[in-house]
């Protein structure tokens, strides 16, 4: 017998990926309904800034040619969520920007309030993940350090 385990003919891990995305999806609804952010909750967000959808303003993909994370906390304005992404508005060393990301671009959503992180794998094979920079956004706000409540998703394999 064999110890290796066969290929899936079912995508489990997209499926996976897919579905905890969703989780972020609908945080930020209730978030759009609210109107607000409840309590002392407040979201670091990393994404592909060159994922299909993206669209951001070009002095920020020039600035961050990979990957980016911002902060929906105190300045942010027009949250809008869809089915597929969200648009939001936040600020950028005081110039407003409006920015349009898609689930599927998400690599990272952490909410430092009650310690609670995401991780996705990146969209492209065989490849190491970057650090993660520094949130650009104003204010800058340091997260807290990964708790009990980390959910990391890998499913990348070596063939």
């Amino acid at each position: 017998m064999s110890d290796a385990t066969p290929d899936s003919l079912i995508p489990y891990d997209e499926i996976v990926q897919d579905a905890l995305r969703a989780v972020v999806g609908r945080v930020l609804g209730q978030v759009e309904k609210g109107g607000s952010l409840p309590g002392s909750h407040h979201f670091y967000i990393t994404f592909k800034t060159h994922a299909p959808g993206v669209d951001i303003p070009r002095h920020l993909t020039d600035r961050y040619p990979d990957e980016m994370t911002i902060v929906i906390q105190n300045r942010y304005w027009d949250l809008r969520v869809s089915a597929t992404g969200f648009e939001v508005g936040l600020s950028f060393n005081q110039v407003g920007s409006k920015l349009s990301i898609p689930f599927a671009a998400i690599t990272a959503f952490h909410d430092p309030a009650v310690d609670f992180a995401l991780h996705f794998s990146a969209q492209v094979e065989d490849q190491a993940p970057e650090a993660i920079a520094a949130p650009e956004n104003d204010p800058v706000v340091r997260p807290a350090e990964e708790g009990s409540n980390v959910v990391s998703v890998d499913f990348t394999r070596k063939k």
